[in-house]
């Protein structure tokens, strides 16, 4: 039996989805044969599998691909990842899809910041879109402010922006053209229901929203009155059925709903707030 015959076998057994595709994933992760070389040459020549054979085991117990790979493409930037942040999703991209939009001049935009940065991929993706701005990334947990850094550093971009340990904004002054958040946003009830890749070892602490799911926007929306730059604008990306209390949250603490734009799947995934 061959290694990727072996992998796909027990990875179906695990539940794991195209299982045959993660084998030869997993195989170009531990041994940087991609999948044309692999179909080219077979794994036959593989005389020490052990790297491999433990990257399966680690996958059929859930762990994602992009924690056992240790990095994630997000736009155009390649990013370290870690389990203190989340894995950069797609639907995130939205947001800077949504900025780029609104601000198509490349010399508009200045000064970003970042709330909740994890991996830095928001405040990145927009600093490599705009390259006149500096930006601030703000995160509670020291681990993701050290791995945001050095992706700055890993896409060329640390000496455009710094990385702050702060719950939210409570150590940010001044105001900004541009303020990106992907807040947790799950209601607390609703976390049991994730798949196990993601409640196994993603942190709880940046899905989990409260009660409704609410509970950080009611913070954040009254903050963004006096850090938005005369002229800004704010991208907060919202989940599935927020689409009317989060901008209803905003225009109740003084905030203009500017516009409200789908992800790929169609589904309501950044609000824009102006003042």
């Amino acid at each position: 039996m061959s290694l990727i015959t072996r992998a796909t076998t027990e990875l179906a057994a695990s539940g794991i989805e195209d299982a045959r595709r993660e084998a030869r994933l997993l195989l170009e992760i531990a041994f940087g044969m991609t999948t044309g070389w692999q179909l080219g040459h077979g794994d036959s020549v593989i005389a020490e599998p052990d790297l491999f054979l433990s990257l399966v085991a680690r996958r059929t117990r859930g762990e994602p691909v992009a924690y056992l790979a240790g990095k994630q493409g997000f736009w155009t930037l390649d990013l370290a990842v870690s389990a203190d942040t989340l894995i950069p999703r797609a639907d995130t991209e939205t947001l800077i899809e949504t900025l780029l939009a609104h601000r198509p001049q490349r010399e508009a935009v200045r000064s970003v910041l970042d709330l909740g940065t994890g991996t830095g991929c928001l405040l990145l993706a927009a600093l490599s879109e705009y390259p006149h701005a500096t930006g601030i990334g703000v995160d509670r947990i020291p681990a993701a402010t050290a791995l945001a850094a050095a992706n700055a550093r890993t896409n060329g971009l640390a000496e455009r922006c710094s990385f702050i340990v702060s719950r939210w904004d409570d150590a940010i002054s001044g105001r900004f053209d541009v303020v990106l958040s992907n807040p947790p946003y799950i209601p607390g009830c609703d976390i049991p229901d994730l798949m196990r890749d993601v409640i196994d070892y993603e942190p709880l602490s940046a899905l989990d929203g409260g009660a409704d799911g609410l509970d950080d926007y009611r913070v954040l929306m009254p903050a963004l009155t006096r850090l938005l730059a005369p002229g800004g604008l704010a991208v907060f990306e919202i989940g599935i059925g927020q689409d009317k209390t989060v901008p209803e949250l905003g225009r109740s603490a003084g905030l203009r709903v500017a516009d409200i734009r789908s992800d790929l799947g169609g589904h309501p995934r950044a609000v824009v707030f102006t003042l």
